[in-house]
């Protein structure tokens, strides 16, 4: 008893807001607390210089650029550069065509994601349901379209759809009609190349999350009798939200600044600019007119609009409760 309650007064004691021994410990661990603080901020420091050089400098003189006169006189040293302010965003939102543009841009970009996540997530699905050796083959031929360059592959897609010698034609009987010549085919052209060289990140990424996934989960919405419309629906798209959320931004992010599939396959936007999108709008401004000023204007305003949906869009998934 002697000795057990010694051992609880020194545990006491230890334990004890007036021990004096004992305030070294809490120097101690506050000491490696602070540093294991700093220490994640040490490793991803190499990270955050290469992003920094590489993102914030460029955004910088971008936004810089935008608030000067800066044209081709302005490069060669002719003439002085003249701080504008906002003059360039108000000429900006001041011409008509810019908003037909942002229009045109919006509504492509939407289909071209919708489009991509139907696609992938579908062949993601079926990558699940067929033997080794045919998911093996789609694979290896959705990620040769993944590799393809844009020029390389925009330029073969517009030899299959050509009117002279394009097969296209030929197998669905339509002479010598140009896709590229009206304003919704060719964007619908543009569109399935974008699907076609974008599909299998969200293919092979959603496939990864559905191996992830129990199989007792599924077996068990299947004998529950729920059709696979209906396990996806209910148990695999709740489950796959996180990757989904991800897919889906850079999608927004990729399609939205689609610039070589459009610049090839339409010759630089259509006929009288036709199928322009913000992209290849900017190119025009800044290098086919020397209105650099002008064409990172509407950089900016591209920047501005895509952080603005991605951070929407992981607002409204945390609001509803997801862990992102």
């Amino acid at each position: 008893m002697g000795a057990g309650g010694d051992g609880s007064r020194e545990a006491r004691a230890g334990y004890g807001g007036g021990s004096p021994g004992r305030a070294p410990a809490k120097g101690v661990r506050g000491t490696r607390g602070a540093a294991g603080g700093w220490t994640p901020w040490l490793y991803l420091a190499p990270a955050l210089v290469v992003l920094g050089g590489l993102l914030v400098y460029p955004i910088y003189q971008l936004g810089l650029i935008s608030f000067f006169e800066y044209t081709q006189a302005q490069v060669s040293g002719g003439e002085p550069t003249a701080f504008r302010g906002f003059a360039n965003y108000a000429e900006l939102f001041g011409d008509p065509q810019f908003w037909q543009v942002l229009l045109a841009t919006v509504l492509f970009a939407a289909a071209c994601v919708v489009s991509t996540l139907a696609v992938g997530c579908a062949l993601a699905v079926l990558l699940t349901r067929v033997r080794a050796v045919p998911r093996l083959a789609l694979m290896l031929a959705a990620l040769g379209a993944w590799a393809t360059p844009a020029v390389t592959g925009s330029t073969v897609w517009l030899f299959l759809f050509d009117p002279d010698f394009g097969p296209v034609n030929r197998l669905l009987g339509l002479g010598d009609h140009s896709w590229t010549y009206g304003r919704l085919s060719a964007f619908f052209l543009v569109l399935l190349e974008v699907v076609w060289c974008s599909f299998p990140f969200v293919m092979v990424t959603v496939y990864a999350g559905i191996r992830a996934v129990p199989v007792e989960v599924l077996e068990a919405a299947a004998l529950d009798g729920a059709s696979q419309w209906r396990i996806w629906r209910s148990v695999l798209a709740p489950i796959l939200r996180p990757i989904l959320v991800v897919v889906t931004i850079q999608s927004v992010i990729w399609d939205f600044k689609v610039f070589t599939q459009i610049y090839v396959m339409t010759g630089g936007g259509g006929i009288a600019g036709q199928n322009l999108v913000l992209n290849v709008y900017a190119y025009q401004q800044a290098f086919a007119s020397s209105r650099y000023s002008l064409g990172s204007a509407i950089g900016v305003v591209m920047l501005l609009i895509l952080l603005a949906v991605t951070l929407g869009y992981l607002r409204l998934l945390r609001r509803q409760g997801e862990e992102l």
